[in-house]
């Protein structure tokens, strides 16, 4: 992976150069060409291809923004209503991400997520104790996490 990101960045250096075009742009333009020969030599790299990878970070940061989004407005509905009919509990969490950077970055995102907090991680790491301001079904909290910042961390990592 290494590899295809440093001659993806040479290329697009060298389009530069030949095109005496040293700006942004011209960056921009060399690296999309860059990004096309990289496509291209992709079968004689034995590592997925880089761009593969990127895309999955952009699309765990995508998921992450919308779940702050929606949790924001419906915390604002929770403040905003006069009559306060939330059930707040607490619900233990079971993972199938195994290395400590995935428990992390889980925990992490699910405690910048208004309405949520890991309260703690277990020993083994396979279990989180989360916290959250309105339950009203826990396999359905479990699930939304599951199929979205989960799957989105094992595309990354993995």
């Amino acid at each position: 992976m290494k590899a295809q990101i440093l001659s993806n960045l040479s290329l697009a250096f060298l389009w530069m150069a030949f095109t005496g075009n040293w700006s942004g742009s011209g960056f921009i333009i060399g690296y999309l060409i860059g990004a096309a020969f990289v496509m291209l030599l992709r079968p004689f790299w034995s590592a997925p291809l880089y761009l593969s990878r990127v895309w999955a970070v952009l699309r765990l940061i995508g998921i992450f923004i919308k779940e702050l989004i929606v949790s924001s407005f419906a915390v604002i509905r929770y403040i905003l209503t006069p009559r306060l009919a939330i059930q707040p509990g607490i619900f233990a969490y079971h993972t199938e991400l195994k290395s400590d950077w995935e428990v992390t970055l889980l925990s992490c995102l699910i405690c910048l997520t208004p309405g949520t907090l890991t309260l703690e991680v277990s020993e083994d790491g396979d279990t989180l104790y989360i916290h959250a301001m309105n339950i009203e079904d826990v396999s359905l909290h479990a699930e939304q996490i599951r199929n979205s910042f989960e799957k989105a961390i094992k595309e990354v990592t993995r």
